[in-house]
């Protein structure tokens, strides 16, 4: 017994340093995505692009970091995370590099490429390391380690829109693109995998978990990983449409640099609402996680995704009023992000730990299909406005409330009942050798 728990012990105290560890990398990687909006317009200006030609680069960096997940995570969850996040630190910033260069399109579009596939190394393993060293707090280490995705760029929106104004986006993209993949470099030398099964200690919630560890090639032919990729794909579309457009929609409705006064801060609108967008994007992501761990994970779809299409609407009738687009943009991004915490979460507990980084990848590449309806987004706000396009993503996040609570919910319980091992199994330490067995693992 003492041996037990002498062996427990540095898994204890070393799992925290490996969170602060992978939030701080998700940070890093965090501008290529939701600082991406900074560098539109001035591209256009420069080369005469036009928004769809530019935004077609965001398309392809989502669609690359995020399919590719499951072959980065597949390697993780055989060789250790280390390896797959030096490689990634290595793509981060030879793409920004390449994007500071870029005089041609399919320049920009190459760049996309290689930061799709360095971020999405990153972001798998960060994620897929969080959920094997906490079987027990899924929704809340999911949640901070994506929050550093999420509010890494919060920081950074007002250095990169300065020095864009000062010196140009070529430098911003150079500078900070090698800033961030040095600092992730340094820190890949400290991850590491458990050493041991963690184990789920005894919690007082009520939330459905498998104690069994299924294969991705079991995991994918099943109707309620189905419904989840439904149900992210839905959320996603909205929200990275939102990411992705922000500073387009603030200039077409005449706000961008409007001076907006809050709680003592005065900014520009843009400026203001990009910075509040982050922040309450990082703390919606380990909050909600949080809440999820008491209440559900499907309650807590159910809420956030009503609260974001009551902001989605408040946007589309009256987010030409500078103060009401800061808030409730900030107030979307806060309960969109959740979406990168609660389906990671949800689906080790449907699935298991052992394969929790191949797993979650597969699901992460939604990410990746909902993205293909961002330059879709441009078009639509060409012909009918950005109310259109604020009214198309209330329906999704409206229908995915729905499936949440009412599908999703109904069939995840059937499958961990059908398929939960026998009580006497995993006493001895077999439940997952006989999971895997029966159920193709």
């Amino acid at each position: 017994m003492k041996a037990v728990l002498a062996a427990e012990a540095p898994a204890a105290s070393t799992r925290w340093i490996q969170l602060v560890i992978g939030i701080v990398c998700m940070a890093m990687i965090a501008n290529l995505q939701y600082g991406w909006t900074l560098f539109v317009d001035p591209i256009a200006a420069r080369h005469g692009w036009t928004r769809s030609e530019i935004q077609l680069a965001f398309t392809i960096f989502v669609v690359t970091e995020t399919w590719l997940v499951p072959v980065e995570a597949w390697f993780v969850d055989r060789y250790g995370p280390r390896i797959v996040v030096v490689f990634g630190a290595a793509m981060i910033t030879l793409a920004w590099v390449i994007d500071a260069m870029a005089t041609v399109l399919p320049m920009l579009y190459f760049a996309a490429v290689i930061a799709g596939i360095g971020a999405g190394s990153i972001y798998g393993t960060c994620v897929g390391n969080a959920l094997k060293w906490f079987p027990d707090r899924r929704g809340l280490a999911a949640g901070a380690t994506a929050a550093g995705f999420g509010a890494g760029a919060a920081l950074t929106v007002v250095p990169i829109a300065a020095m864009i104004k000062s010196s140009g986006y070529e430098h911003a993209f150079f500078t900070f693109g090698i800033g961030q993949g040095a600092l992730v470099l340094a820190l890949s030398f400290f991850l590491k995998r458990p050493t041991h099964r963690m184990k789920a200690v005894k919690k007082r919630l009520a939330i459905p978990q498998t104690t069994a560890n299924f294969q991705p090639k079991f995991v994918i032919r099943q109707p309620v990983f189905w419904a989840m990729y439904g149900c992210f794909v839905m959320v996603a579309a909205g929200g990275l449409m939102t990411a992705a457009q922000i500073a387009p929609i603030a200039k077409d409705f005449n706000i961008a640099n409007v001076p907006v006064s809050l709680a003592g801060f005065q900014m520009a609108a843009l400026t203001f609402a990009i910075s509040l967008d982050r922040i309450f994007d990082g703390f919606g992501r380990p909050f909600f996680g949080f809440v999820s761990d008491k209440i559900g994970r499907e309650h807590t779809m159910g809420l956030a995704f009503s609260i974001a299409a009551i902001m989605l609407t408040l946007l589309a009738f009256a987010g030409r009023d500078p103060v009401v687009f800061v808030l409730a943009s900030a107030i979307f991004f806060g309960v969109f992000g959740e979406i990168y915490s609660l389906f990671p979460a949800t689906c080790g507990d449907t699935f298991g730990a052992e394969y929790a980084s191949t797993n979650a990848g597969m699901l992460y590449t939604a990410k990746g299909t909902a993205a293909l309806l961002v330059p879709g987004a441009s078009i639509l706000a060409a012909a009918q406005g950005w109310y259109a396009v604020f009214m198309v993503a209330v329906f999704l996040n409206a229908a995915a409330a729905f499936v949440a609570i009412f599908i999703l919910k109904p069939m995840r319980l059937g499958f961990i009942n059908r398929t939960q091992p026998k009580p006497v199994l995993e006493t001895s330490g077999l439940a997952s050798v006989a999971a895997l067995q029966s159920h193709g693992g």
